[in-house]
């Protein structure tokens, strides 16, 4: 077992105006040309936030690849400390996502975040972000679209439509489950687009959302 790398990036404390400088600074740090080594991954971790009553708990989990067995989960829970404004997710999510972070005993080979990567109007969603502040490839995983356009996903499983920006591509609109909504899949650091497309297929069983992601999302609701 080995405890996470963690390295202290910024303060999370900014304003909306502050927060959006910042992203500007921190998005062309994003490696978006590193591919995932697929086959020889081992451990694969799962990131989400849930928000009840001004209050935010991250959930991480660790599970056995390709077996997709969980053998750790941690959470955090803080005050939210930011308001809801789309683009700045980081911000209200980032700080308690890092306390989680430390908790953990296992380091994953790579993050699957609740979330968008560079599929961001300035590059650098949540995935992104986080993906900066460790040592630990990240993908996002966005159950919604927050900005791009694509063509129609085709209705089979696996089948995917790029997902398009200022014309160049920031992600990609997939199908995990034949005839079931697309979920929106993008680099968040540390990896390429066809990697993260190949990892998220390979850890989808037969729910819409990868495995990682439903137990961390799972383990983050609060009663």
């Amino acid at each position: 077992m080995m405890p996470i790398t963690i390295h202290e990036r910024h303060r999370w404390d900014l304003t909306p105006t502050e927060a959006v400088a910042l992203q500007r600074e921190l998005a062309p740090q994003i490696d978006t040309a590193t591919p995932l080594p697929l086959d020889a991954l081992a451990l694969v971790g799962g990131i989400d936030v849930s928000v009840k009553d001004n209050v935010s708990r991250a959930a991480i989990v660790v599970l056995t690849y390709p077996a997709l067995e969980v053998i750790e989960a941690v959470t955090a829970s803080a005050p939210t400390p930011f308001p809801y404004i789309p683009g700045l997710l980081s911000f209200r999510e980032g700080a308690v996502i890092i306390s989680a972070l430390r908790q953990l005993q296992h380091t994953p080979d790579v993050f699957i975040v609740d979330g968008q990567g560079i599929a961001h109007p300035r590059h650098i969603g949540i995935a992104a972000h986080i993906g900066l502040w460790i040592d630990v490839p990240t993908v996002g995983c966005g159950k919604t679209r927050l900005t791009g356009t694509h063509e129609p996903v085709p209705p089979e499983k696996g089948a995917w439509s790029p997902l398009l920006h200022h014309g160049g591509v920031i992600g990609a609109a997939l199908r995990t489950r034949a005839n079931v909504k697309p979920v929106f899949i993008s680099v968040g650091n540390r990896a390429t687009l066809s990697t993260a497309l190949e990892l998220v297929m390979r850890c989808v069983t037969r729910y819409r959302l990868p495995e990682p992601i439903r137990a961390a999302h799972n383990t983050a609701k609060i009663s």
